[in-house]
């Protein structure tokens, strides 16, 4: 299943620093979350596209994990050339990262709009 199932977010800037909150619909999945999405497994997903570092700050409370990318929006909003120069976009992918929910029976959210047509 992808992050998208089970996770919204959302993403600001600041120069060439993005930020990307990933936060859980279910309190429940949040250990997982925790688990499985790692600032290595990030700065992965992304590629090319971070050239500094990935920093994740972790929110148990709210269910929600932070990841600082450095050096992610080729030199920031006024130098860049890019289409989405402020990072917007960059949630899009970070939801589209593979998730395994280890069957806990937390649903997606995909499934569970299927489950109430």
């Amino acid at each position: 299943m992808k992050l998208r199932e089970v996770a919204h977010s959302r993403t600001g800037d600041k120069g060439n620093i993005a930020n990307i909150s990933l936060i859980a619909y279910q309190m429940e999945i949040y250990p997982l979350l925790k688990e499985q999405v790692t600032a290595e497994r990030v700065k992965a997903w992304f590629g090319q596209i971070v050239q500094g570092q990935v920093v994740r700050y972790e929110f148990p409370k709210i269910g929600t994990l932070n990841f600082v990318l450095f050096d992610a929006l080729g030199g920031g909003v006024t130098r860049s050339l890019a289409l989405d120069r402020h990072g917007k976009s960059l949630s899009s992918v970070l939801l589209d990262m593979e998730f395994d929910d280890h069957s806990t029976g937390v649903q997606g959210r995909e499934k569970e709009k299927m489950e109430c047509s």
